[in-house]
């Protein structure tokens, strides 16, 4: 089958079998063999896009972060009981944690980025011992864990935001080898984001 058949046989599946469900993407790469593989989650750089499908399964975010559609319109509101005991314990601004979540997860709890972060506030497998975290996808335990791990970035930045926010998204290594927020749009755009939000959920 070649390339031109694969494509409209793979458009008719999509338009009549699922023709009911939201916009997303395939992607595809050529392997050493020839052999071509497909994908809608794309978990390495050699996969490229190759067409737009309709399915429900889900949409990226702009940090690459994986967001289920049946939670992206989770109330904004539904965590507030858990954010405001995590701002009690660790000293934070609810509307802090509020805005970190936010910018990280979109309040999806069961959001998983390609670099295996996870749940609402995208806890990295390497930190759960260190922030009591058995499941991720549990609110409680993302959130106050979360929350403990931004305090500890605000401890070793002296208390300045925004290097916390930088050391919170890219890492305190990062953070300390460039003596400042590092030089990564990702992370500069980060910090941005999460400083707005946090000044749109103080004025709420």
């Amino acid at each position: 089958m070649n390339l031109f058949n694969l494509f409209f046989f793979i458009m008719t599946v999509i338009f009549f079998v699922y023709p009911t469900v939201s916009i997303a993407e395939i992607y595809t790469y050529k392997d050493k063999n020839g052999v071509l593989h497909f994908t809608n989650v794309p978990n390495s750089p050699k996969y490229k896009l190759f067409i737009t499908e309709r399915k429900s399964s889900g949409y990226y975010n702009r940090r690459g972060t994986y967001i289920k559609s049946s939670f992206r319109k989770t109330n904004s509101s539904a965590f507030d009981p858990i954010i405001k005991k995590a701002s009690l314990i660790y000293g934070l601004d609810p509307a802090l944690i509020k805005a970190v979540i936010s910018a990280e997860s979109a309040f999806n709890c069961q959001a998983v980025s390609p670099k295996g972060a996870k749940g609402l506030m995208q806890i990295m497998p390497g930190n759960y011992d260190a922030l009591n975290i058995s499941d991720p996808f549990n609110p409680s335990q993302n959130i106050m864990g979360g929350s403990k791990y931004l305090r500890q970035m605000l401890e070793v930045n002296n208390g300045r935001l925004r290097l916390a926010l930088a050391a919170y998204n890219a890492g305190p290594e990062a953070v300390r080898k460039y003596e400042g927020i590092p030089p990564y749009n990702e992370t500069i755009n980060y910090v941005s984001k999460v400083v707005d939000l946090y000044r749109q959920y103080k004025d709420m």
